[in-house]
């Protein structure tokens, strides 16, 4: 990997849209990150998201996936729906269209076992990790958005790196649990 000119790091609940010479790092247990990535223009962004959805009480603790709407309330990074408003509004700043990038997702891990509980609903009694996966593939499918690689699941952390000269994402992941001695790194690049 070629030395950055600049490095951003992403928090929970970070957002950050830029161009080639940047290098985006987060480290990611239940919460998802995703890149953008123009091919020709060498620009795009990460989000860094730890819930799926706002809820109507503002907890953020949702039943199920809503859709993206115009909302005058601030966009807030810790929701994927706020993120993926967030990459429309840089996608039309840059004068492009989101289907002209290239998305990877990643994280979405499960931190605890599940509640094989039978008094919940299905959406009630998955990992925070699986909500958050489901709400990434289901937005940007919804966009029509290209999804180009997906490294989430499993019980276990990444970390990972996004050059936005290359759109590569190098991902390390560190299970927990059972054999939590497998430490894994790859490019995200197909």
């Amino acid at each position: 990997m070629k030395q950055a000119e600049r490095k951003v790091v992403l928090h929970a609940g970070e957002y950050c849209f830029t161009s080639a010479g940047t290098h985006v790092h987060t480290l990611l247990g239940s919460c998802i990150s995703i890149t953008l990535w123009h091919p020709e223009l060498k620009i795009g962004g990460m989000c860094h998201f730890a819930l799926p959805e706002r809820t109507s009480n503002g907890t953020g603790i949702g039943n199920g996936i809503g859709t993206i709407a115009a909302q005058p309330r601030k966009l807030d990074p810790r929701y994927a729906e706020d993120c993926i408003a967030l990459f429309l509004r840089s996608v039309r700043r840059n004068n492009t269209d989101i289907t002209e990038y290239e998305a990877k997702i990643f994280g979405g891990g499960n931190m605890y076992e599940k509640y094989p509980s039978v008094d919940i609903g299905m959406v009630e009694r998955l990992p925070v990790g699986e909500k958050n996966t489901l709400a990434a593939f289901t937005l940007l499918t919804e966009l029509s958005v290209d999804i180009a690689v997906a490294h989430v699941g499993e019980f276990g952390y990444r970390r990972i790196i996004f050059d936005v000269a290359t759109g590569d994402v190098w991902v390390k992941f560190k299970p927990i649990g059972p054999g939590a001695g497998d430490q894994r790194s790859l490019s995200g690049r197909s």
